[in-house]
């Protein structure tokens, strides 16, 4: 059993990742691929606090598609902005920090 080295709390009771979620800029658009393909994308999302990769395969699951995390980004297969969004609110990330474009 450790103890989180930012809180001070044990690593159960770390409060570290949700302070993370409610005080980040999140932004979700669609950006065009090659052949016209639609790509939703996630910008703004801090991965020193947050286990992105987790975030990533949740996101792919709940949207029934492909995507990936490069570039300080995570960029899924199709338009899902409104799916993501209902989903980082769900997570635990702030409503009025979700800008969807």
């Amino acid at each position: 059993m450790g103890v989180c080295e930012v809180c001070g709390l044990p690593k159960e009771l770390c409060v570290c990742e949700d302070i993370a979620r409610e005080a980040q800029k999140i932004r979700v658009y669609t950006a065009k691929r090659k052949f016209g393909k639609l790509m939703t994308v996630v910008e703004g999302i801090d991965d020193r606090n947050i286990d992105l990769k987790e975030l990533v395969k949740t996101l792919k699951t709940e949207c029934a598609c492909g995507g990936t995390f490069k570039d300080n980004r995570i960029e899924l297969q199709g338009d899902h902005k409104e799916k993501v969004r209902s989903m980082l609110m769900r997570i635990g990330f702030s409503e009025d920090l979700i800008e969807v474009r």
